[in-house]
């Protein structure tokens, strides 16, 4: 693991992983970016660190991390965080992606405006409704639930969840004062979702402010806004260079031109400053 706060930082928005993941990539670059997606955040990948576990060379492991780079699956930078005292430091970054991301996708993510995948965040709060709603029978028969009434009801619990109540909460408010006999569980556990879901919670507002994050390049580690550094790297690293500039003399006409306005310039300072 790296130094606290460096490292390895995965990236929001992660698919699921498969078995065709990074299968874009060469297998040398695809085996090592395999291995990193493995690894917890805050993990050391420099290339030192790399060549201890793997099999390659540090030259190797360079260049095959500036390929996951050019690929979109990497960007090393910079982020200011909030240490304990209050201050703020800027740290080294090394942010990873499952799924190949574009230069503009890098770009917003660098202003702070990349959301987070809400499907994913959803998945389990549907999973722990459906366990609830099945439970229900075993220790309450009259509200003995089939598959179909518990996929049909799980939604009804999302706002429940949300608004911070407890499965034991809910549990009691399907099942205290039930009628008898229950003619349709499925209705009378849809009828009390509906009509005992507690209030919102009062909102508590909280101000967001927005990372503070650079890109550099990841060959010369030169900084540098998203939009200048197309697959991560710097301009001269991609080998284009600045548009030469004429080198050739002025012709005599205008450089005696020149020398005129500089001569009657400095006559024009000269008698002002001359009292009178």
């Amino acid at each position: 693991m790296a130094n606290p706060g460096y490292g390895k930082r995965t990236i929001p928005g992660q698919h699921p992983r498969t078995a065709h993941d990074f299968a874009d990539l060469p297998p040398r670059e695809a085996a090592i970016a395999a291995y990193i997606d493995r690894l917890p955040n805050g993990a050391d990948i420099s290339v030192k660190t790399l060549a201890k576990t793997l099999t390659y060379g540090q030259c190797a492991l360079r260049t095959a991390l500036n390929k996951l780079q050019e690929a979109g699956h990497l960007r090393r930078g910079r982020e200011s965080v909030e240490a304990d005292s209050g201050s703020s430091r800027w740290i080294t970054r090394s942010w990873f992606s499952r799924t190949a991301r574009d230069d503009a996708w890098w770009a917003r993510f660098t202003r702070g405006d990349v959301p987070q995948e809400q499907e994913q965040a959803k998945a389990p709060t549907r999973s722990r409704a459906h366990i609830l709603l099945a439970a229900l029978g075993r220790a309450t028969p009259a509200l003995s639930l089939s598959q179909a009434d518990c996929a049909t009801l799980a939604p009804l619990l999302l706002p429940w969840f949300e608004r911070g109540a407890t499965d034991e909460t809910i549990r009691q408010a399907l099942i205290s004062g039930l009628p008898t006999p229950v003619h349709s569980p499925a209705a009378l556990l849809r009828t009390r979702l509906l009509t005992k879901l507690p209030p919102e919670p009062a909102p508590t507002p909280t101000p967001v402010r927005p990372p503070l994050r650079m890109l550099e390049c990841g060959e010369c580690g030169t900084p540098g806004p998203p939009e200048a550094l197309p697959g991560g790297m710097c301009s001269a690293c991609r080998g284009e260079r600045a548009p030469a500039h004429s080198n050739a003399p002025l012709p005599a006409a205008a450089v005696h031109s020149h020398a005129a306005q500089i001569r009657a310039a400095m006559s024009q300072q000269a008698r002002e400053r001359t009292p009178a």
